[in-house]
């Protein structure tokens, strides 16, 4: 069966998400700038937008207006942490 490709925006979440969750992005550390993701993964701002939202909504990370994104410093279980 034909699967449709995941949206750009899931895919640059499931990223940042996967960075989280092996601890190269320690909680409390600033994600790199929106500018930063759009040239890294040649996406749009939209794009880089929506999967902040979504890893905000999810508890992974947490905006400082005017200031930046950063790794929640309490995580939403994940399957497959170890840690807790």
């Amino acid at each position: 069966m034909w699967m449709p490709a995941k949206a750009k925006w899931a895919q640059l979440a499931d990223y940042v998400r996967e960075r989280i969750e092996s601890g190269e992005l320690a909680p409390g550390e600033k994600l790199p700038s929106t500018a930063q993701l759009k040239e890294e993964h040649g996406v749009s701002q939209t794009v880089v937008r929506q999967a902040i939202l979504v890893l905000q909504m999810q508890g992974w990370v947490e905006g400082v207006h005017g200031v930046g994104v950063f790794v929640a410093e309490q995580l939403p279980d994940a399957p497959g942490r170890s840690d807790r």
